[in-house]
């Protein structure tokens, strides 16, 4: 057994580690400097000595590790991982009995115990995402669980890790039965092409099931729909199936065309009848702007940093200047569904980015709905900056 590594607390931290947070912070540790190998297991200690929690060391976006138990006797071992894995399987049994879904999160990192860690379940398939050495290095631990409490077609992973915080392109076949992609999962009733083995993506996000829903259900009717940074037109596809008018789909990928056909085509809907466009998003807001046109309904879901040949876009500082680009194209009335997956501001923090969008358009709005992650994306209502995904479906009312 690999010998664990003591980790002295500062003292102002030590408090937040005991309510429960369970991100190890490098400036929540005194002696950081000891840590050399990712994977060790480390246990959080007071000036003192006394036990505070075990975790392990792996480096993340802005922490070096996660806590895993309070328990000082507590292992970090195959009964461990076994006893996380099955508890968070058992609550998403509700999914797993749902018949217009079979494609949903089972495991979401520290919202069921285990931070660096998620599994994604298409249909008998399993997508297992690593996003540090440390916790790779415990892969032994999750396929070994895998192979004993669930029955699979196959099991896939992503490494969302590398020297400069990058996907490496890599064959993410595990186990089992190789998938003939793509496969066509469901989800409320709608059908999505995905393929487990095709760089970092799949073909889509499943945290903003229950957005396509709303757009589906309620905001798409007999409307006139643009959808930004579409990627593969998986909104796209749930306006059409409300009842959308056309839709417009606008992302810079050239592959995006493909990817958004295929969408449109396992659902039925006649692609030639959509607009499918590869542009530079910025670029098509002012296409739009010289020619007039608007929209009764825009989605606007960017990445948290995107860079293009003319442009570098941030959400934490550009977001309003891209929302009052939105806001010029909508229709008086029209709807705006403004989402953004950026972790580093809180919800309160992008409803100011809007209210500055439009203040500066000169416009007025009131707030539909709100949303975070759905459901089976697990997370601690104690920590609310874990829940990344903010939604606000808004309407433009001048």
């Amino acid at each position: 057994m690999a010998k664990t590594i003591d980790l002295q607390v500062n003292a102002k931290n030590i408090g937040d580690f005991k309510k429960g947070y369970p991100l190890i912070l490098k400036s929540a540790i005194i002696n950081a400097d000891v840590l050399t190998k990712e994977g060790s297991i480390v246990r959080l200690i007071d000036r003192d000595r006394r036990f505070i929690a075990k975790g392990y060391y792996g480096n993340q976006n802005k922490g070096i590790g996660w806590v895993l138990t309070r328990k000082e006797e507590e292992e970090i071992d195959f009964d461990f991982f076994e006893s996380k894995i099955s508890a968070a399987m058992d609550r998403r049994e509700e999914w797993f009995e749902n018949a217009d879904t079979n494609a949903f999160r089972i495991f979401n990192g520290e919202g069921d115990g285990i931070g660096g860690l998620t599994i994604d379940y298409f249909d008998g398939y399993y997508m297992v995402s690593w996003y540090s050495e440390g916790i790779y290095s415990m892969k032994h631990h999750v396929y070994s669980v895998l192979e004993k409490i669930v029955a699979y077609k196959g099991i896939y992973e992503k490494k969302r890790f590398d020297a400069k915080g990058q996907y490496i392109d890599q064959n993410d076949f595990v186990k089992g039965q190789e998938g003939d992609f793509p496969i066509i999962v469901r989800e409320n009733g709608m059908n999505y092409a995905v393929d487990l083995n095709d760089g970092a993506m799949t073909g889509i996000f499943l945290d903003q099931r229950d957005v396509r829903k709303a757009i589906r259900d309620n905001y798409s009717k007999g409307k006139n729909v643009l959808n930004t940074f579409s990627y593969t037109g998986a909104f796209s596809v749930a306006a059409a199936l409300g009842g959308a008018l056309k839709t417009t789909s606008v992302d810079v990928a050239k592959r995006s065309t493909a990817k958004t056909i295929e969408q449109f085509s396992v659902n039925g809907i006649d692609y030639e009848q959509q607009d499918i466009k590869v542009m530079d998003v910025f670029e098509y807001f002012r296409y739009a702007k010289r020619h007039d046109m608007k929209f009764d309904l825009v989605v606007l879901d960017p990445p948290s940093f995107a860079r293009t040949k003319k442009y570098t876009f941030s959400t934490a500082k550009d977001y309003p200047a891209l929302l009052m680009d939105a806001i010029a194209i909508t229709e008086k009335n029209g709807i705006i569904v403004a989402s953004t997956n950026n972790a580093s501001f809180s919800m309160k923090k992008f409803k100011t980015f809007i209210d500055e969008a439009f203040v500066g358009a000169d416009a007025k709005y009131k707030i539909l709905e709100e949303s975070s992650l759905p459901k089976d994306f697990r997370t601690n209502r104690d920590f609310p900056e874990f829940n990344y995904l903010k939604v606000v479906i808004l309407q433009k009312i001048k």
